[in-house]
């Protein structure tokens, strides 16, 4: 006897509708009460800058992340903690996710991007048509380079010692290729915006065959901050393209992408945005698009969607899905007190830092110039071993984690990160450790 097959979705029942059912079902009843309640914090009449040592707020703020408990951790800048209700969305929807595997990866998904890309560019100040998601910064930067339509024979490309590492070893695989010049830029180590901006004023006005350079608003090893659109104006007027590395900046300060004055630029969304591990966001401005090809083969060479410019891939679609969480949480907490918190607890021990003679302190020397990021190393002790040396110490006899960095032309060092969570006694258990470092 043959049986009549149930049609699917079952009259009445949209997919939407199937998926819905499916998330409540393994989620054992529903949402969890983080993702139905609606985050708030009370920032009324309050200024970023009184809300940066209000301990009260940022109590309020930390009850809402996992405490990792016996190590003080100022090592934050690799990538975010999710904040809970970012978690729960994310853990939510990797359930559905699973159950529903490629029935909504190839019946809803590509809504669901559009929702993540519109977050992005809300909160970046672009247009939907200017954002594509991919998994990183490094994802990024390579569509843009490798895809990069105007390089011919004999142009330079330049770069910083304060870059990313990656980057710049990609950017001399770049000169290479172009068999032109490679120039890289040194940056004091203890610079303000006007002395970091002559440096690469400096490197335009003595290399005229440049075609290409990199800048990186943050950097990754001491967290000065570079002026970027001076920077972009006076590389535009030369006929230079601009390709910014904004990992590390994005969340950590609070801009727009017309603050950056740039047609192209790299950004992680799984730093300071807070959105899972694996994410990150290219944008490339509307009048700019002709300048960087379609992935190769992807699309035809005379597509102008952004999107076409990333390969698409089989990529984690749950942790797309709580990009929008993100930007609520991070929307919550205030994009502007987050930046001052973070240089509110970087000060408390910098300004301890500076009164120890056995201290070198690197990044920015005025406000503009800083972030929640900064440096140090012992006097005289530069090399790559000695800042291990000194970043394993600080974690087996203090217990305090951090990081070292290198690439900087002075030497390297151990980079300290704190988060939103983090607190002023954090900051003094580092505090008390440096001072006994002598």
């Amino acid at each position: 006897m043959e049986h009549e097959q149930p049609s699917f979705p079952p009259s009445g029942l949209s997919r939407r509708d199937l998926l819905t059912a499916s998330v409540a079902a393994v989620t054992l009843g529903g949402a969890p009460k983080s993702l139905a309640a609606p985050i708030s914090f009370d920032r009324s009449a309050k200024s970023a800058a009184s809300l940066a040592s209000d301990e009260a707020y940022w109590r309020s703020v930390a009850r809402f992340y996992d405490r990792t408990e016996g190590i003080v951790n100022l090592e934050q800048g690799y990538w975010a903690k999710m904040a809970n209700p970012v978690k729960d969305t994310y853990f939510q929807a990797l359930e559905m996710v699973n159950t529903q595997t490629s029935l909504y990866a190839r019946k809803d998904y590509n809504a669901d991007m559009d929702k993540a890309v519109m977050a992005v560019a809300d909160g970046l100040g672009a247009k939907p048509s200017e954002i594509a998601i991919t998994e990183n910064a490094t994802e990024s930067f390579h569509n843009l380079m490798r895809q990069y339509r105007g390089f011919e024979p004999g142009d330079g490309v330049l770069m910083a010692d304060i870059d990313y590492p990656a980057f710049k070893r990609f950017m001399r695989w770049q000169a290479v290729q172009n068999q032109g010049p490679l120039i890289e830029v040194i940056i004091p180590e203890r610079a303000n915006q006007d002395e970091v901006f002559q440096q690469y004023l400096n490197a335009f006005d003595a290399n005229p065959s440049l075609k290409l350079m990199l800048v990186t608003h943050v950097s990754n090893q001491h967290g000065l901050v570079v002026p970027v659109a001076r920077i972009a104006t006076e590389a535009r007027k030369r006929g230079i393209t601009v390709i910014c590395d904004a990992a590390q900046s994005w969340g950590l300060l609070d801009f727009s992408i017309s603050d950056l004055g740039v047609d192209f630029a790299a950004f992680n969304l799984h730093k300071w945005i807070g959105a899972p591990l694996g994410l990150g966001a290219l944008y490339i401005s509307e009048s700019a698009i002709d300048a960087i090809a379609p992935f190769h083969g992807d699309a035809p060479e005379e597509s102008r969607s952004i999107r076409a410019r990333v390969h698409p891939a089989t990529r984690n679609f749950a942790a797309t899905l709580a990009i929008p969480k993100a930007f609520e949480f991070h929307e919550a907490v205030g994009p502007a007190a987050k930046e001052a918190r973070l240089k509110y607890l970087r000060n408390l021990w910098v300004a301890e830092a500076r009164s120890m003679s056995h201290i070198e302190l690197l990044g920015g020397t005025n406000p503009a110039s800083i972030t929640g990021i900064s440096s140090f190393r012992i006097r005289g002790k530069k090399t790559v071993s000695d800042a291990v040396s000194l970043q394993k110490r600080l974690e087996a006899e203090f217990g305090v984690f951090t990081v070292m960095r290198d690439g900087l032309n002075g030497g390297a060092c151990v980079r300290i990160t704190p988060q939103v969570f983090n607190t002023p006694n954090d900051i003094e258990v580092l505090v008390s450790a440096m001072g006994k470092l002598a």
